[in-house]
């Protein structure tokens, strides 16, 4: 790890060696908060693919990994796991530093729950078991049957920039737990801290090959891993149009896909909630990443009793953001992922004010040199503008009022994505019934997102398909096999 941040180079990991683009070429990793190049990144192509695919298919078809029994993947997941505590520090800095985040937040949230991921996995990776089916037997004799569940094969991990050590683990967690091997491709934008903890696989013993990291651009290394005829499955985490354009190369290829995509999730704030918790866990919903998340919950839908308390509550939470330097202890949000994303998500502030939004909070001065936006709220918005319809990925949240829970409900349904939502309310009742009517895959209850390696997260409509997480994400990366034995 030390060596990858020391050299400022990131490059690839195939067949357990560390290496440079087939091409030799090379591309810049900028840090989002001061704007300067963080690190000279490989700038890989179909040929690196073809490597780390044949690498990842040759462990699986007859190496060692694949002569590995389930308790000695599990030893080696924990080993892996018990490095990234033991470096747990150092990448909370390198995730804030490339991601331009608050070191607080790195800390607190990526890294633990990377590592519980991890070893989440690992208990599983013993305990994977088929089933003895009877039958009334087969042209009149009886038959023993019996199903075993086997690896899918190679996996790709298309990996995102907006929490990419936390997501890559949720992704390399059941792949290995399964006996899969994967070819990674971490985001351009973000592809340090994910590499780190590839390199880390070679310490903790890990067979060369199993893990295999290729750098460089989705149109060139994604979409290479994507139509490999090598690669069995595909798990991809990011945007609606990346995940469309996925399952149109890999659907006539008849490949796995698991695909979680993007969010547009509502907070409904019910008269009866408690609102000192309501307001803080919204905020903590619309800014935690700065506002970089497709859970991010940035549709405030909120009884029209306490419209007026809400809007002026979020717009000074809102100002009272301090923002600055990831790893200065006073940041509470950093900067943006890029120039690009930061004028793209201005360009969404600024055709809310032309139609019609009232901005209550986000102007003012920004810290120098990096991408920073500062964090902003909206009211005087109906459900059919732009601002209340589409994914920003930034720190811009809108406050909507309703009247009854059944417009509430309409409200939230009435949306492209899926992805998840939140309820405040101290009615237990209306908390389940509430629940049960959002047509999302994940409900917080007086509680924003709370994420944990042992529930399913995925969404439905345009926020994708299958689950990352939980049990159900390890029957993503197996086959059932039925085996009958006529007597």
């Amino acid at each position: 790890m030390t060596t990858l941040i020391i050299q400022q180079t990131c490059r690839h990991l195939i067949n357990g060696e560390v290496s440079a683009a087939h091409n030799g070429h090379w591309f810049d990793k900028h840090e989002p908060a001061t704007g300067n190049v963080m690190a000279h990144v490989a700038s890989g192509t179909a040929a690196d693919v073809d490597a780390a695919v044949a690498a990842a298919r040759a462990q699986f078809d007859g190496g060692a990994w694949a002569a590995l029994p389930g308790a000695a993947r599990a030893r080696l997941m924990h080993r892996l796991a018990d490095l990234l505590e033991a470096h747990s520090e150092d990448f909370a800095t390198l995730l804030a530093q490339e991601q331009g985040r608050a070191i607080m937040e790195t800390r607190m949230l990526d890294v633990p729950m990377s590592i519980d991921t991890l070893r989440y996995f690992a208990g599983w990776a013993d305990k994977i078991e088929g089933r003895q089916i009877p039958t009334a037997g087969f042209m009149g004799r009886p038959t023993f049957n019996y199903t075993v569940k086997e690896a899918v094969g190679v996996a790709a991990l298309i990996v995102p920039w907006n929490a990419p050590l936390m997501i890559g683990a949720w992704k390399l967690g059941p792949a290995l737990a399964t006996g899969c091997t994967v070819v990674i491709k971490p985001s351009e934008e973000a592809p340090l801290a994910l590499t780190a903890l590839a390199m880390l696989s070679i310490e903790a013993g890990f067979p060369p090959g199993v893990i295999n990291v290729v750098q460089g651009t989705g149109p060139e290394v994604g979409r290479a891993l994507v139509t490999h005829p090598g690669v069995d499955k595909v798990s991809f985490t990011g945007s609606t149009a990346v995940g469309r354009e996925i399952a149109e190369k890999a659907g006539p290829l008849f490949k796995r896909l698991t695909l979680e995509l993007g969010g547009k999730a509502p907070q409904i704030i019910c008269e009866d909630a408690v609102l000192e918790q309501a307001i803080g866990g919204c905020a903590m919903g619309l800014f935690v990443d700065q506002g970089q998340t497709c859970a991010a919950g940035s549709r405030i839908l909120v009884h029209r009793s306490l419209y007026q308390s809400v809007c002026g509550a979020l717009a000074g939470a809102a100002q009272g953001v301090q923002l600055g330097a990831p790893l200065a202890p006073t940041t509470q949000m950093g900067a943006l992922i890029s120039a690009r994303h930061a004028e793209r998500v201005r360009g969404h502030i600024q055709r809310a004010v032309a139609e019609g939004a009232t901005m209550l909070a986000g102007e003012g001065e920004v810290p120098a040199g990096g991408y920073f936006v500062r964090p902003t709220i909206f009211c005087d918005v109906t459900p059919s503008m732009a601002i209340a319809r589409e994914e920003v990925f930034g720190p811009v949240g809108v406050i909507i009022p309703f009247d009854t829970d059944e417009e509430a409900i309409a409200m939230a349904n009435d949306c492209q994505y899926g992805l998840s939502a939140t309820v405040w309310t101290q009615n237990v009742n209306r908390a389940h019934q509430m629940a049960s009517r959002l047509r999302v895959g994940a409900v917080g209850i007086n509680g924003w997102s709370p994420l944990d390696a042992r529930l399913p997260w995925g969404g439905i409509k345009q926020s994708g398909v299958g689950s990352d997480l939980s049990r159900s994400a390890l029957d993503s990366y197996m086959v059932d096999k039925a085996v009958t034995l006529v007597m």
